[in-house]
């Protein structure tokens, strides 16, 4: 009876185990991915970690050394960072671009820099200026020779006396004589033919 109990028992005691259902599996996350902050060109020729809020990286881009170069060259490090610091943010970029372009406008001519520049743009300046101003005198002089010679003209015509219907006549009789010819009787023609033409010769 003993052993029949203590069978009876382990099998009552197991069956639960082997009707439960077994947990589901879940996936393994993927892995973070890797961020990798490269410095900007600022910090990577100074040789110095990037920081998160690094004030030259937003103009100082890395792909662009040379941009830095020029502008560390002749200003220094120190003196960009100051002038960015007491700058506002919408205020930076315009002042990087012009410390660049002085910056190379200096190197290319160490005595004027960008002074030399903008004499050189205000001598070609003045020198279109000056030949606009006398395209446009020749232009007027051109017009005003135009309107004389028109009024010229018109006054002309104005004063000018219109021929008469003999003199018209005459004069196209001597230069086309053929065009007057004898009729078949051998005569001129007669003075009803010719009209009223032939009427003020002998008044």
């Amino acid at each position: 009876m003993d052993s029949v109990s203590e069978n009876t028992m382990k099998t009552s005691y197991s069956s639960p185990s082997t009707t439960s259902s077994p947990s589901p599996s879940t996936p393994p996350l993927p892995p973070a991915p890797t961020v990798v902050v490269s410095p900007c060109a600022a910090c990577k020729i100074l040789r110095r970690r990037c920081v998160e809020k690094c004030v030259l990286a937003p103009y100082f881009p890395p792909k662009e050394p040379l941009k830095f170069t020029t502008a560390h060259r002749v200003f220094g490090a120190s003196n960009i960072i100051k002038m960015l610091q007491e700058l506002p943010e919408s205020q930076r970029a315009d002042a990087v671009s012009s410390m660049v372009y002085e910056a190379n406008a200096r190197i290319r001519d160490p005595v004027y820099g960008c002074a030399g520049t903008i004499c050189q743009l205000h001598k070609q300046v003045n020198e279109l200026q000056t030949q606009l101003a006398k395209a446009q005198a020749e232009l007027f002089n051109m017009q005003c020779q135009q309107a004389n010679l028109v009024a010229l003209i018109c006054m002309e015509m104005a004063h000018s006396p219109q021929p008469s219907p003999s003199q018209s006549f005459m004069d196209n009789f001597m230069n086309n004589p053929h065009n007057f010819q004898l009729n078949n009787a051998g005569g001129f023609l007669d003075e009803s033919s010719l009209g009223s033409t032939w009427e003020p010769l002998w008044t």
